[in-house]
């Protein structure tokens, strides 16, 4: 009997346990503290290598038109403004130097510190750093010059002057150039080295079509880099007031010819700028941007190897052109959008101290465990209190 009695208060206790174990293993709702992962990104349609691969890239459908066959540039790309996709490319990611087209970057870093409304008297030392043979706008020592009209002497002219001074109230020439080059980075323009933020031929300074498309993307977006890069001409002043104001003015005009039309190229349908820009090293290079039946396009091209200054042009008039009869009919090869930023790691689950300042909800369910814990504790001193009953029963 006290075999069999202590073999049913085994059992009876082992079983206790159990459901005991059962019920402190199982969390309540309310004291679930588990943070749930982050769901995964969606897979991207466009494969991001393929701009990296050397050649032409371009996805048809039935329809499509043909990529145009008059197009001599190293490096050239078709983009949609609107949704940064890639029509169409030609070695996107061939790093060249950029000229004047650089600018667009410079305007991109400095421009939201030196809004057109200030002012600012022009030393001898900003223009003694100008290098022999530049492109200039005009700027005299000891003027006092509206911020407004040095950009317009950077976008139209494409003033190494300007540039010059304008980088000296951005904090100075290298500071100009770490800061263009961080903003590059963010972007996701991961060609570009900048050296000399006029675009001026600089041993090591490189970008690439498109590098240079993001920036002209970008710098779309924004209000009053917008202004500056359509305008076709405007009067500059040869001498100023203390305020600024011009006692004289002269014309200058915007060396984009495609938003001008000068040289007979005729101005183009829909011309909103961006910028063009030629040194030696770097041969032609441009960015163009139009827009057309609510749709705007963008067109970089660098260095045509064939024809002579008009060619810049005129090849991207062609690809514009081919990108505008091409709507809805090809697919992306690549996006100019930034890249995302890192995900977030999950969270971790919070560590809970004990007493009044753990949260209302594990405070909901620590009683219910308790309480749970308590009845397990009470139903094993019963069977404990029964075997042992009887036991002495069946003693003789």
């Amino acid at each position: 009997m006290s075999i069999r009695s202590s073999g049913r208060r085994t059992g009876a206790g082992a079983a206790a346990l159990a459901i005991g174990a059962s019920v402190l293993l199982v969390p309540t709702a309310a004291g679930t503290t588990h943070a749930e992962p982050l769901p995964p990104r969606p897979a991207s349609s466009v494969d991001a290598s393929l701009l990296h691969r050397s050649g032409t890239h371009v996805r048809a459908r039935q329809g499509a038109p043909a990529l145009p066959d008059d197009v001599s540039a190293l490096s050239w790309l078709v983009a949609d403004v609107g949704t940064g996709a890639v029509l169409a490319a030609h070695d996107a990611h061939r790093r060249l130097p950029p000229a004047s087209t650089l600018k667009t970057l410079f305007a991109l870093t400095a421009l939201p510190h030196l809004p057109g409304s200030g002012r600012h008297t022009v030393t001898e030392a900003e223009l003694d750093a100008v290098p022999d043979g530049s492109s200039t706008v005009g700027l005299s020592a000891d003027h006092t010059y509206r911020v407004a009209d040095l950009w317009r002497g950077v976008f139209l002219s494409s003033g190494n002057d300007a540039v010059h001074v304008l980088a000296a109230m951005n904090g100075g020439w290298d500071a100009t150039s770490a800061q263009m080059q961080a903003k590059a980075r963010a972007l996701g323009a991961r060609d570009t080295t900048v050296v000399s933020p006029d675009g001026f031929d600089a041993e090591g300074q490189a970008s690439s079509a498109y590098d240079l498309a993001v920036f002209g993307r970008t710098g779309l977006a924004d209000p009053a880099f917008a202004e500056y890069a359509a305008t076709a001409d405007a009067q500059f002043p040869g001498g100023t007031h203390a305020d600024g104001s011009p006692t004289w003015t002269y014309g200058i005009e915007n060396t984009n010819r495609l938003v001008t039309g000068q040289d007979g190229l005729g101005r183009y349908p829909g011309i909103i700028g961006v910028k063009n820009g030629y040194t030696s090293q770097a041969g032609f290079t441009l960015i163009a941007a139009a827009r057309r039946d609510g749709r705007t396009l963008l067109a970089t091209v660098m260095n045509p190897q064939w024809g002579g200054a008009n060619a810049v042009y005129e090849e991207a008039r062609s690809l514009l052109d081919w990108g505008f009869a091409a709507a809805g009919r090809v697919d992306p090869v690549g996006s100019l959008a930034p890249p995302a930023p890192p995900a977030a790691p999950p969270a971790a689950p919070p560590v809970v101290a004990a007493g009044a300042g753990a949260p209302d909800r594990l405070r909901v369910g620590a009683p219910m465990l308790y309480g749970l814990s308590a009845a397990f504790l009470a139903a094993v001193a019963a069977l404990a209190g029964t075997a042992v009953l009887r036991r002495r029963r069946s003693e003789p």
